[in-house]
């Protein structure tokens, strides 16, 4: 959980001054595509806030009314993030660059202002800013990346597609996604302020924030799916739960596995449970041993086992 706090306070700190930046462009030029990139950017610092709540709550220690923890609310405020956050910006995005099409402006040229005496172009002033936040989208995107291809290389996944189908750590995989979408975003909108400057034509600044939205609005749909399968109870992937299956069906004094299920609870926190089947002539009395033994031997093959319960069969 540590890493992934420190995963979203490095993406806070750097959507929040970016959007501070990205403000101050767009009312220097009232570019459509800086407008959208001050949406996104304000929404990324909000979705930070939200994952840090959600760390913060799915840390409390299990009652009686969870007796399995609260580890899915991450789950759910990964979920307020691409519904609530995600979006609304994409669509405002998508609303004020499609507006900026049917009725072009200058296009984030706007009026030379004088600062300490020296007269400066605004175009200037978009440039410094989304450079400025590509330079902290690339620091904050590769934070998001480092503990993701730790991950990957754990759990022996083939890359990040894989990942994004099977991680359970849900709140770095909304950082990593959020923050490269980010950097798209600048990307996209610097090249439309740019080629508006060179062709002295508003609408590729008009249609960048168009793009901005899309994009936008089309991982917000991506997020809440992997979110879904974990909020309803997602099981270990189909292999691991084969070998996890097969290392108790081989254990001393085990005929067979009746029934075998996993779920999580929390990223990184899995309950098993089985129903299992011992040899007839088997010690009774070694029986809880054995299933101490087999709880052990399964938290030693994968360490997001949590609670482990084995029904014995006789």
């Amino acid at each position: 959980m540590g890493s992934s706090t420190s995963v979203v306070l490095a993406a806070l700190v750097a959507n929040g001054a970016i959007a501070i930046m990205k403000f101050v462009g767009f009312l220097l030029t009232g570019s459509p595509s800086m407008l959208s990139e001050t949406y996104h950017s304000v929404s990324d610092t909000g979705n930070q806030v939200f994952l840090l709540v959600g760390i913060r709550y799915s840390g409390q220690e299990a009652d009686r009314r969870h007796p399995f923890g609260y580890g899915k609310a991450q789950f759910f405020y990964a979920f307020l993030v691409a519904v609530l956050l995600f979006g609304i910006a994409g669509w405002e995005s998508l609303k004020h660059g499609y507006d900026a099409v049917l009725h072009p402006g200058h296009g984030g040229g706007g009026n030379s202002f004088t600062l300490l005496g020296t007269a400066i172009d605004p175009f200037y002033v978009n440039v410094v800013v989304l450079l400025g936040a590509i330079g902290f989208e690339t620091y904050a995107l590769a934070k998001a990346n480092t503990e993701l291809q730790r991950q990957i290389t754990e759990y022996g996944w083939s890359g990040i597609p894989e990942a994004f189908r099977k991680t359970s750590d849900i709140t770095t995989l909304t950082a990593f996604t959020e923050d490269g979408i980010a950097l798209a975003g600048a990307a996209i909108a610097l090249v439309g302020i740019v080629l508006t400057r060179v062709t002295g034509n508003p609408i590729y600044d008009s249609v960048s924030a168009v793009i901005i939205g899309l994009l936008l609005m089309g991982f917000a749909l991506a997020l809440a799916w992997e979110n879904k399968r974990l909020l309803i109870g997602e099981s270990l992937p189909k292999e691991v739960e084969e070998r996890l299956r097969e290392a108790i069906r081989t254990h001393d004094g085990v005929t067979h596995v009746d029934r075998f299920g996993t779920v999580f609870f929390g990223p990184g926190n899995v309950v098993v449970t089985a129903d299992v089947s011992f040899d007839a002539d088997h010690d009774t009395t070694a029986i809880d041993d054995e299933i101490s033994a087999i709880e052990t031997k399964l938290r030693t093959m994968d360490d997001r086992i949590g609670m482990v319960f084995i029904e014995p069969e006789l």
